[in-house]
């Protein structure tokens, strides 16, 4: 917390000095003191404090000089310059310099120094969160890369290691009873389903479909799973509650994967099941066809559109929220699927894929069996199938 910061201040004028270091102590802060450069340099490089408040007129050694070392040597500690000198020319140099705020002297209000160390400290701590996320990013990267190259180099081993990446088939989590299938056209798939268990009431779910085929692909759904692990993680440990956003997941997910610049996007639907409410939070990343809902007398198309994620920076996410009937089968389906069709039914490919869904309890081997995909060995495209039914105490 801030009110736990160590302070150093640089001040030559002992009544200034002991103003500044009574306040901030009453305030909570600890507080170091330095009454010119070269003690200010030696208690810096001793103490290690989190903000350092420094004058321009110093002997010794001037403030300029002190700020420049400071910034050389720790560009991650805030100085604030606390200075007499109001002259605009000086401030400019002082904020060249690496100065973080500038205050002048006198201080009618110590709150404004106050309010001015409370903002450098924020700023630093994003800094500190920023460049941590970042360098876990980057070493993420590095840990995928690597596997891409082993999936390049064993395609048997890969589509191993992907598949194990797979939710259980058959998996029931709270209320909710799950099946998926993948059909990749290559070893390795671009298309890629999971579903998790968040609390004691809400699930997430995905099914995405990444630009492209084979290990470049897969690598991408492996890395995918990886962040959304990661996401789950933090609302575990720090109650972050992205995982439980849709909207809110897909754009960060869409910021991770354009940092990246990897050549690839992919489309995805994210859900959000709460098994107290009987509801569906879910937003859309162009995924396509829509997921199909049958309330056991009728299926509909829930037609959410979105922009791809890792393709546009600046895509933004909407959110949409289901009641769901007591029972329910929910289907997705990869694009793949869509290869199957007649070419003179691709205008009425959402109908026709309607007519597939036989009821709120049919299954994913009666699912694929309608959709003559198990009588096929080859595939032109990846498909991925996944049913979510409500299965409730009733088993």
């Amino acid at each position: 917390m801030d009110l736990a910061a160590r302070i150093l201040t640089i001040e030559d004028e002992q009544p200034v000095r002991s103003g500044i270091v009574a306040y901030l102590q009453d305030s909570g802060f600890s507080v170091l003191e330095a009454n010119d450069g070269p003690s200010g340099i030696k208690a810096f490089r001793n103490e290690h404090p989190d903000v350092v408040l420094c004058d321009l007129r110093l002997p010794g050694m001037n403030g300029l000089e002190v700020l420049s070392t400071i910034t050389r040597e720790s560009a991650d500690t805030p100085v604030i310059v606390v200075s007499g000198v109001s002259l605009i020319a000086y401030a400019v140099q002082a904020l060249k310099r690496g100065a973080w705020d500038y205050v002048t002297k006198p201080i009618h209000d110590m709150e404004v120094l106050e309010i001015a160390i409370h903002l450098v400290l924020d700023h630093a701590r994003l800094k500190k969160e920023n460049r941590e996320y970042q360098e876990n990013l980057e070493a993420l990267n590095r840990k995928l890369a690597h596997t891409l190259e082993r999936l390049e180099e064993d395609e048997e081993t890969g589509r191993r290691i992907q598949f194990q990446l797979l939710p259980e088939d058959g998996k029931r989590l709270g209320d909710f009873h799950f099946q998926r299938r993948l059909y990749p056209s290559m070893y390795l798939s671009g298309d890629f389903v999971d579903y998790f268990s968040l609390d004691a009431n809400h699930t997430g779910f995905y099914m995405a479909d990444v630009s492209g085929h084979g290990a470049a692909s897969a690598f991408v759904t492996m890395m995918l799973k990886t962040l959304i692990g990661q996401y789950c993680d933090t609302f575990w440990r720090e109650g972050d509650d992205t995982i439980l956003q849709p909207a809110h997941l897909l754009a960060r997910l869409n910021r991770d994967f354009c940092r990246q610049h990897m050549d690839k996007y992919l489309t995805m639907f994210y859900g959000v099941l709460d098994g107290k409410k009987n509801s569906l939070l879910c937003s859309s990343g162009g995924q396509f066809p829509y997921p199909i809902l049958h309330d056991g007398r009728e299926a509909r198309s829930l037609n959410y559109r979105g922009r791809p994620v890792g393709l546009f920076e600046d895509a933004d996410y909407a959110e949409q929220s289901v009641d769901l009937p007591d029972t329910f089968a929910l289907v997705l389906l990869s694009d793949g699927i869509l290869e199957l069709l007649p070419r003179e039914a691709s205008r009425e490919r959402g109908r026709i894929l309607r007519g597939y869904v036989g009821g709120s309890e049919m299954t994913i081997d009666q699912l694929a069996l309608g959709l003559h995909v198990e009588q096929k060995t080859e595939f032109p495209d990846d498909i991925a199938l996944l049913i979510i039914r409500r299965v409730g105490s009733h088993g």
